[in-house]
């Protein structure tokens, strides 16, 4: 099972105890929560035992694996027509049921592949109001830059899939809300008594001490009404007095459950990908509003399994982009999944002042980063969204902090409808691409958080084709990629318009990067150089005479400014980034350099 990156453990996932951190974990490997079902394929639909009598009985080669283990095995359901899920008489520690699996597919030559159906758990950190407390969109130094993207998106047009344990009709949310589906399968998990069924709302998930297995959780664990704190920060409604406001406030959310009591399993996450996604799942109504985006903060122990791998393949093909938390276990996410499925936007979590924070995964199978918060200073260090009061069953609307992945990740859900309403055309692919190509250096250490901070303006701009954050008519600013060799004036890279945003890289020691722009008459240059955390770059601009007239040489992970009136005719400007100590590489070395003439 899989749960909210809040961290779970234990039967299906669930969110972890004390102040919660949401986020993403559990694996086909020997960790993660206790289960009490596989997903078994076979070679051919024929081969596949039929419903209601036990697996044992219709294969044969089934019983020797099955005693070893002594467990028995019936057919649950199909997730394909030669794919079902089973299940067991009595829950299996994870590498149990890894072993389980394993002897079966080794002892039936016409079982493809069994893997454990995984709970999966939620991924954040609650703590509690309103636009001006929401930094991590507008703050300098670990913020979006939304505002400058709002200019040019809110979302508009867009469904974002939020596969999560629900959602709550709050004030600030429901005029956002499109009807979804509940794919709990399990009556436990579900806690609503009806299964599967069009309704997507949250009943709460609640656990007692010990109720998921294993004896966790530890403690009485209440409500964490995830999904529609992650809902909120995706879109929640903008300009209607009330509360707080989403970073695709004017696009649409798909509520899809997946997760419940303890968390939810991997069988259910699957078929609610390909549906979301506007795939066909069988007994379930065609989704009437198919998502060009997927969000999922929930995850578990271990490398991608291959049910997620397809379903996020199947989503893939149908041009949505799926994004994912990294997970809260401060470790390599190539051990969580789905943060480790290949094709999927993996998001690290920042703290306030950009730096990777304590609980976040890192590694290589990270894309970018985004806010997820860090309350250990205060609960203002979270990230702030909508919520409810209930403790178990709903109360009334709230707002809380939340800290964890699990908050990371909607964030960058959000850019990415901002960025698919300028261009629809862009597949997944080109979406991940754009997003690093256009995030910042970290202005605090960040090691494994992948390309860079997510900045919205630029990605923005990017996917408008150069489209910036200001108004005003004719061409507009967007992101520059430096260009080698532009290592002395003669070599260059031209800004043309104001407002762009350089982003470069000291490839190595004694590196110099040169940029050139033409400013008008009586006109202002402003350049502002903003270095990785550890990396000290200074900044000097020099005249079409090649004369030195400004310099900014601050400290390592400072930013350097330089700021000049040109009193004469339009004349070019040349702006040199010159290395002094510390990273460098394409990755380590990046910086980004805002211009304004």
């Amino acid at each position: 099972m899989l749960a909210p990156h809040a961290a779970f453990a234990g039967g299906p996932a669930q969110p972890t105890a004390g102040t919660p951190t949401f986020g993403a974990a559990a694996a086909n490997g020997g960790s993660g929560p206790a289960t009490d079902q596989l997903i078994v394929k076979y070679r051919s639909s024929t081969s596949a035992p039929r419903f209601g009598a036990t697996a044992a009985q219709q294969r044969p080669q089934t019983g020797a694996a099955l005693a070893r283990f002594g467990v028995q095995m019936q057919v649950q359901r199909q997730l394909a027509p030669d794919t079902q899920v089973v299940r067991l008489s009595r829950k299996l520690a994870a590498s149990e049921a890894a072993d389980l699996a394993r002897s079966l597919a080794a002892d039936d030559p016409n079982v493809e592949y069994a893997e454990p159906d995984r709970i999966m758990t939620i991924q954040a950190t609650p703590t509690d109001p309103r636009y001006g407390e929401q930094w991590q969109y507008f703050d300098r130094t670990g913020g979006l830059n939304l505002p400058a993207a709002w200019d040019r998106a809110t979302g508009s047009g867009v469904v974002v899939a939020v596969l999560d344990t629900g959602f709550r009709p709050h004030v600030d949310l429901k005029a956002n809300l499109l009807p979804g589906y509940d794919f709990i399968n399990d009556s436990f998990v579900g806690n609503d008594g009806n299964g599967r069924d069009a309704d997507a709302s949250d009943p709460g998930d609640a656990i007692r001490a010990g109720e998921c297995g294993g004896g966790q959780p530890f403690f009485d664990q209440p409500s964490s009404w995830h999904g529609t704190h992650v809902a909120g920060t995706v879109a929640a409604v903008a300009n209607n007095s009330t509360g707080v406001v989403g970073v695709a406030f004017n696009a649409k959310v798909l509520p899809v459950r997946v997760l419940g009591k303890c968390g939810g399993y991997t069988s259910d996450i699957a078929q609610a990908i390909i549906w979301a996604s506007g795939g066909s799942v069988s007994g379930v109504p065609a989704n009437p509003t198919p998502a060009r985006v997927i969000n999922l903060s929930l995850g578990g122990g271990g490398a991608c399994d291959r049910t997620t791998q397809d379903a996020i393949n199947t989503a893939r093909q149908r041009g949505t982009v799926v994004v994912v938390a990294a997970g809260n276990e401060s470790q390599d996410a190539a051990n969580s999944s789905p943060a480790s499925c290949q094709g999927v936007v993996t998001v690290a979590a920042t703290n306030r002042s950009g730096g990777r924070a304590s609980y976040s995964n890192f590694g290589s199978t990270v894309e970018v980063a985004a806010p997820g918060g860090d309350t250990r200073s205060g609960e203002s260090g979270g990230i702030l969204s909508t919520l409810n009061t209930g403790s178990t069953s709903p109360g009334s609307d709230s707002y809380a902090y939340y800290q964890g992945t699990s908050m990371a990740s909607p964030h960058v859900a959000g850019v990415v409808a901002l960025v698919l309403e300028r261009n629809r055309q862009l597949n997944p692919d080109q979406v991940s691409s754009l997003l690093a190509s256009t995030a910042r250096a970290f202005p605090s250490s960040c090691s494994g958080c992948g390309r860079g901070l997510v900045d919205a303006a630029a990605a923005v701009a990017a996917a408008a084709g150069g489209g910036g954050g200001g108004g005003g008519g004719g061409e507009q600013p967007g992101t520059v990629s430096e260009s080698e060799p532009n290592d002395t004036l003669r070599e260059a890279d031209v800004i043309s318009q104001s407002g762009s945003v350089a982003v470069g890289a000291m490839d190595r020691a004694g590196d110099r990067d040169f940029y050139s722009a033409t400013v008008p008459a009586g006109g202002t240059l402003n350049v502002k150089l903003a270095p990785g955390a550890t990396a000290d770059y200074d900044l000097y601009v020099w005249n079409a005479s090649g004369r030195l007239v400004g310099r900014s040489i601050r400290g390592a992970g400072e930013r350097d400014e330089v700021t000049l009136v040109n009193r004469a005719g339009a004349v070019p400007y040349y702006v040199e980034v010159r290395y002094y100590d510390g990273d460098t590489g394409r990755d380590e070395g990046r910086y980004t350099l805002d211009f304004s003439f």
